[in-house]
């Protein structure tokens, strides 16, 4: 953490200007593309969720993390990647001003942010099972103290800090995880006490008893949720190229599967090693502390505290940039770059103690993961996917695909408790716009993208 600030106070003398705060000047290079996305996005649900949620359910527990979240990057490398930088974006809620109108601009800021604080709220959340497995702080005092570290170099080090810090920390993260596994696979016993742990049942991607509905609804949350998140797109508008854009989110997702292997196939074998746990989520600490000689557990530790801490700078990043720029600046008579940047850094703060509140009220951090891709993501990967790939389409069409896709799945999730209400609710969304597509004029003049 003291690094963390250390590196903070460096950066803070060269920003000039909102885009410097923003998206690093969109200077960033391929090894720093890769490693800024990879770190953002493993963060304590693929480290500490995932590998609980596999440990209690087998193979089906990782359909989101790792195997959903790293189809979603390798995705947008493929596709989308060149064609958002292309626009010259400073956030993704431009693209719903530039292609659908100022209106659709506000109400996709108002969709796109909550994510981005629960996601920061879920590695808060993370943070203290860590500290609660290696320590007798109260949890609420010891994640409120990283709390406060993290909204400061947050906010006073804008994207290039987080950039910076997000490569240590993925450096940090990818040893740390090696070390842990290299060394539970060194002192193993007989692999055929393992044998229970590899049964069909824990082999499937399908639960038992789960209709194939609610397997593609599974898939649809992390992967088609989360394809278009600020923090992944604001990556990629950093980048220096277009091609940057591309090769550092495909090596990303890359490298996101790799080294998701490793918390995988440790809550896979959890249940044999540590059987009995009443909490799954402390699969990988307590793996650590029973294996792991005093200064390579400490190193463990710190590898996940890395995980945690860069995914919630910039899901912190990312939320008080929507709100800043999209809402707050707007709305200010000719606001001096010095205005933006602090207006910016105001917003991270702020959202920063609202994580913080979610935090230690929430369950759990799968779940509070789950919910920050389903929250209104239908309507936003609807809307960008048809902006991006056809003329047809304008404000009236995005703004009513959008509210139907958050009204149709608070209902269906909340109201009516529907096990499918993802999925139901990305097809009233998608059926939505492809009606009322063909009774609008576009807002702009189509221009394809530059690929």
């Amino acid at each position: 953490m003291l690094l963390q600030l250390v590196i903070c106070f460096i950066v803070v003398r060269g920003l000039q200007n909102e885009q410097d705060y923003l998206l690093a000047g969109r200077k960033l290079r391929l090894p720093m593309i890769t490693m800024t996305i990879f770190a953002t996005w493993f963060g304590a649900e693929s480290c500490i969720g995932a590998a609980g949620a596999i440990y209690d359910n087998g193979l089906s527990g990782g359909r989101a993390d790792p195997f959903g979240y790293a189809l979603c990057i390798l995705f947008m490398g493929v596709f989308f990647a060149r064609k958002l930088w292309s626009r010259k974006l400073m956030t993704l809620a431009d693209f719903y001003r530039q292609r659908y109108g100022k209106v659709a601009e506000k109400f996709g800021v108002v969709l796109m942010v909550p994510p981005s604080v629960i996601w920061a709220a879920a590695q808060i959340l993370a943070f203290g099972h860590v500290l609660a497995a290696v320590s007798t702080m109260p949890i609420k005092i010891s994640i409120g103290f990283a709390a406060i570290v993290v909204i400061t170099y947050t906010a006073l080090g804008g994207m290039l800090a987080d950039v910076i810090s997000d490569f240590i920390q993925g450096t940090v993260l990818i040893i740390g995880l090696a070390i842990l596994f290299v060394i539970v696979f060194m002192n193993l016993p007989d692999p055929d006490v393992l044998r229970p742990a590899f049964i069909p049942e824990r082999l499937s991607f399908r639960q038992e008893d789960e209709s194939w509905l609610a397997v593609i609804n599974g898939w649809s949350i992390p992967f088609i949720g989360s394809l278009f998140a600020a923090e992944l797109i604001n990556r990629v508008l950093a980048s220096n190229s277009p091609d940057t854009a591309h090769n550092g989110a495909l090596l990303a997702g890359g490298l996101y599967l790799l080294v998701g292997f490793m918390p995988l196939t440790l809550g896979m074998i959890g249940p044999t090693l540590l059987p009995g746990l009443e909490d799954g989520e402390q699969i990988l600490p307590l793996l650590a502390e029973q294996y792991l000689s005093p200064v390579l557990y400490v190193i463990f530790i710190g590898a996940l505290v890395s995980a945690i801490l860069s995914t919630v700078d910039s899901a912190l990043l990312n939320a008080g940039a929507l709100l800043s720029h999209n809402l707050i600046i707007p709305l200010l008579k000719q606001p001096s770059e010095t205005s933006k940047v602090l207006c910016a850094r105001a917003s991270v703060v702020s959202f920063g103690i609202i994580a913080y509140v979610l935090a230690i009220n929430a369950d759990g951090v799968y779940n509070l993961v789950v919910e920050a891709s389903a929250f209104g993501s239908a309507g936003i990967f609807t809307c960008c996917v048809m902006g991006l790939t056809q003329k047809r389409g304008g404000p009236y069409t995005a703004v009513s695909s959008m509210a139907i896709g958050m009204v149709s799945y608070g209902l269906l999730a909340y109201v009516i408790d529907y096990d499918y209400a993802y999925l139901m609710s990305l097809i009233c969304t998608f059926s939505t716009y492809c009606i009322l597509m063909f009774f609008e004029e576009p807002f702009e003049e189509f221009i394809p993208a530059q690929i």
